[in-house]
């Protein structure tokens, strides 16, 4: 009888347990980061995003691949937006599929996705945005016929499941040297 006095009494001791940090932790976003968002000014948390925008953008790069403007346009948001690494600038889903075509007709581009990493944060007006920063190895033939080799980061801005915005940053493929500079 002692014995189960004991424990009826640990048994309710141990139930008795304050959970509350692990139910919090549970539902609370988790944050892996911070940005300066534009538009603010103090650093704003970045939490972890969306992961179903990942097929998203594997069947983009896989349209890009294949050609497949109408797939292309179709994943746009209507009012979709492209910043490439050398500083052009594309808005609207028709002026981004005139340049792929043109640019389709005279090259062979091709890209891998290599990593992906969805995040989210809020905008200036306090909007959550989904975004999926991810790096991509673009192969292509120059005019002379030699290779071109580029690590890629797009960052990409979703909306409702449709990429609204895209910021591309490159770096050439590495190369050994004996001097290294910026």
């Amino acid at each position: 009888m002692k014995t189960l006095a004991i424990l009826l009494i640990a048994i309710s001791t141990i139930s008795c347990q304050n959970n509350s940090e692990v139910i919090a932790s549970k539902s609370s976003p988790v944050e892996i980061g911070s940005a300066l968002i534009d538009g603010t000014s103090e650093m704003t948390p970045i939490v972890a995003g969306n992961t179903a925008n990942q097929s998203v953008w594997i069947e983009y790069i896989e349209a890009h691949n294949n050609r497949d403007l109408d797939k292309i346009a179709a994943i746009n948001a209507e009012d979709w937006e492209g910043y490439t690494a050398q500083g052009s600038v594309l808005k609207g889903t028709e002026a981004h599929i005139e340049a792929l075509d043109n640019w389709f007709k005279t090259a062979s581009p091709k890209w891998e996705v290599k990593w992906m990493i969805a995040n989210a944060a809020k905008n200036k007006d306090g909007v959550i945005e989904q975004w999926l920063t991810t790096g991509n190895d673009f192969t292509d033939i120059d005019a002379d016929g030699n290779p071109i080799f580029e690590h890629n980061v797009h960052d990409i801005l979703f909306v409702e499941g449709k990429i609204k915005k895209i910021n591309v940053y490159s770096r050439a493929k590495a190369q050994d040297s004996t001097s290294f500079n910026y």
